[in-house]
């Protein structure tokens, strides 16, 4: 906060800040004054005129020096420059003064506003400044959320390889499939279809032989090749796996 009389050098001469200085973080506040004048319009001018905001060289300092009011719009009109004129007024809690540049009296432009709140002076922030603080503001929560994201993301596909990371590589497919396999994606099939395998209950015992079927005696293995031709040619009066069924059949 600013100090009663700010902007002003040694011997009570005014000094003006560089144009284009950004004054948006300074506040100013001359409690003294406030507790001596009561904050209307007609004396708004005079307190901030006070503040290192005003600009000593403005039009408006031209009328105070002749004595008239400093806000007097048939005055200013004629005049061409730096000026000063009070566009919102709600007494006694907020005054809006903008800081504007005359070059004819229909043609101004406006430079810079400013607003007093229950007697505390604030330059008030450029709309681009605005736009681009919130436009900061919500890329940052955004890079956070896709940060948080890809944290949980990288935890959950840990946490699904985890068992397979110790397993060795495997052989890499042959040139002659066309498709790419991944294999990561192959460890982790594995590695749900066995986690299933445990989840199930073990297999039933396989039922016995069917009636009428005799199964090859050791003996009958161990003949040469051309007895085993011969048995072999010979059709079973019964065939094992059509009676077992296809569920009972041998898993490769």
């Amino acid at each position: 906060m600013a100090a009663p009389g700010a902007g002003m050098m040694e011997g009570g001469v005014p000094t003006a800040q560089p144009p284009g200085t950004d004054m948006t973080g300074i506040c100013f506040r001359d409690q003294l004054w406030l507790n001596s004048y009561p904050l209307d319009r007609n004396l708004v001018f005079d307190y901030f005129a006070l503040s290192p905001f005003y600009d000593w060289t403005s039009n408006n300092e031209q009328l105070r020096m002749r004595s008239l009011h400093p806000l007097d719009l048939s005055q200013l009109s004629k005049m061409t420059g730096t000026e000063y004129v009070l566009s919102e007024v709600m007494e006694p809690h907020l005054f809006i003064m903008r800081k504007q540049k005359r070059d004819s009296p229909d043609k101004v432009t406006p430079m810079l506003a400013y607003y007093i709140l229950d007697g505390s002076i604030y330059q008030a922030p450029q709309l681009s400044n605005v736009f681009a603080a919130r436009i900061g503001r919500a890329l940052y929560y955004i890079q956070k959320a896709f940060t948080t994201a890809a944290s949980k993301l990288e935890k959950i596909g840990y946490a699904g390889s985890v068992d397979s990371e110790n397993d060795t590589t495997l052989p890499e497919p042959k040139a002659a499939s066309k498709e790419t396999v991944d294999i990561k994606e192959l460890k982790r099939v594995d590695h749900i279809l066995a986690s299933l395998q445990h989840k199930l209950p073990p297999a039933p015992p396989p039922p016995p032989f069917p009636e009428g079927y005799v199964p090859p005696s050791t003996a009958e293995t161990e003949k040469g090749p051309e007895t085993q031709e011969a048995t072999e040619s010979q059709a079973p009066s019964v065939d094992p796996i059509i009676d077992q069924g296809p569920a009972k059949r041998m898993k490769f």
